[in-house]
């Protein structure tokens, strides 16, 4: 057809990259421009409400429909867009399926005593001074083993934001830390896709990739340990006196056991077993449900007369477990499967808006201007950073933001004789970690919504993840640690 003449697509790790000849760089950042202007007010003016609770849902669908009317002028027939929003869609499918299974989770795991069980230890265990920090590493060990970042968070990040809440600790400061820990064990572990995937484009192995990265990554999560460390010291939290009451209602409320962690331990062996995601979190919802019927049904009776009413409500809709302190009133309470409808719609909006963007060609215009004014090896990290930067925003997926950076980059990374593991380094400073910063990517969603703290009320605290991408910088700027090819004889 003559309408795709000027179109032309390269396969890269399942993703398209599709390139419009007839696109030129402002019209591609029209619907950039007209996005980012709508979300800045809705968050800066109108507190979140501008088009009602799905404000920033409708807005990413305005931005949309600005990029297909872009489209349509430059003769991007309507099928090619509908083609890439429906590969987008269809990629989100089995996170969309573990956002609902992490919702049954958060339930079950109420009413079975989990929660309560990893609080009431916790608060034990884990004194104020040293809670942040530890937070970091309890995650990173934990990402590493698993090599899942939404793993982490779904199971020990929800309990540490738990114990972190009843200690009157910040919730933005507790998201920060389970997710700085938890990006760091996700970027360093072999088991994850991220990992798998920057060097697979780039054009290295794994390990030569892993090794390399933690010259940038082992730095930047010390001085993360410190910031926290810092920070615990002066952070005000709850007395003795509160924290006993808080124990004795615990324990009057729930069966405290510590046959009650079998669960979250039954969960992490599966996926270190490399179980499915979806197998694992659902044996974890199950599971949960038998230990309810065991040790906790007076809870059960509690929230409906029937027992088994009571589960399935806890599964699919809110469910509020009632004590006589306020704090822990908030800190026992789950959305269910229903609390994570926002989420999900918010994160198909952001993919039918990075759908059209793809379609149309916007994304690689958008990165083509940039390598072409990358004319220092200084400017190309730069340039690399910024697109990765720039995909995580528009595109809503950082597997894009991984993708088609280190296809357009790769080139100019080789003609400028630097190794490969440079790009790979950089792709995952600036590319996985940063996805997580951004509130209607879906990394940003996600974690939001099983963690239960708005994205920008805990970005500013997720040091590792927006530090990585400086680090990165300024090792290139410092030509420290920048390995150049060697030329074959």
């Amino acid at each position: 057809m003559q309408d795709d003449k000027n179109l032309s697509e390269f396969k890269a790790d399942n993703q398209t990259i599709i390139e419009n000849t007839e696109l030129n760089i402002w019209e591609a950042l029209i619907p950039v421009i007209i996005l980012m202007g709508l979300l800045a007010y809705n968050i800066f003016f109108a507190d979140g409400e501008m088009l009602g609770a799905y404000s920033n849902q409708i807005i990413l669908l305005i931005g949309g429909l600005v990029a297909a009317v872009v489209g349509f002028f430059n003769k991007v027939p309507i099928s090619r867009m509908l083609k890439e929003i429906w590969e987008n869609l269809r990629s989100v499918f089995v996170p969309v399926l573990i956002l609902l299974l992490v919702g049954a989770l958060a339930g079950t795991w109420l009413i079975s005593g989990v929660i309560p069980a990893m609080v009431y230890y916790g608060l034990q265990v884990l004194s104020p001074s040293i809670f942040l920090p530890a937070c970091v590493i309890i995650c990173a060990l934990i990402s590493i083993s698993t090599g899942s970042s939404w793993t982490t968070s779904a199971t020990v990040g929800i309990a540490l934001v738990g114990i972190g809440t009843a200690l009157g600790i910040h919730t933005g400061m507790i998201a920060g830390a389970v997710i700085s820990g938890a990006y760091f064990g996700d970027k360093m572990s072999p088991l994850s896709d991220t990992t798998n995937l920057a060097p697979a484009v780039a054009g290295t192995d794994l390990f030569t990739h892993i090794r390399y990265m933690s010259i940038t990554t082992v730095p930047t999560v010390l001085v993360t340990l410190v910031i926290f460390s810092v920070i615990s010291t002066t952070i005000e939290t709850s007395g003795e006196t509160n924290l006993e009451n808080l124990l004795s209602t615990i324990g009057s409320t729930f069966n405290i056991t510590p046959w009650l962690f079998l669960v979250p331990v039954a969960v992490i062996v599966l996926i270190l077993m490399k179980t499915k995601p979806l197998v694992a979190l659902s044996a974890g919802v199950l599971i949960a449900v038998v230990f309810a019927f065991i040790f906790q049904p007076d809870i059960l009776n509690s929230i409906s007369d029937s027992k088994l009413a009571s589960v399935f409500n806890a599964i699919l809709t809110d469910t509020q477990i009632t004590t006589d302190n306020e704090k822990l009133n908030d800190l026992f309470s789950a959305g269910g499967m229903n609390g994570m409808l926002w989420t999900i719609f918010l994160i198909i909006c952001a993919m039918i808006f990075g759908g059209v963007m793809d379609g149309i060609g916007a994304l690689a215009r958008i990165t083509k201007v940039l390598l072409s004014i990358a004319t220092t090896i200084f400017g190309l990290f730069a340039s690399t950073v910024i697109s990765c930067l720039g995909l995580n925003a528009i595109a809503s997926d950082q597997y894009l933001a991984i993708v088609i950076p280190g296809k357009m980059f790769k080139k100019a990374f080789d003609d400028k004789g630097l190794a490969p593991q440079n790009l790979s380094r950089t792709l995952e400073d600036s590319g996985t970690v940063t996805s997580v910063l951004i509130p209607w990517n879906t990394c940003g969603a996600y974690q939001s919504g099983v963690l239960g703290v708005d994205t920008l009320h805990y970005a500013g605290y997720a040091f590792f993840n927006w530090l990585s991408p400086f680090t990165t910088l300024l090792f290139a700027a410092l030509r420290f640690k920048i390995k150049m090819m060697v030329e074959k004889k």
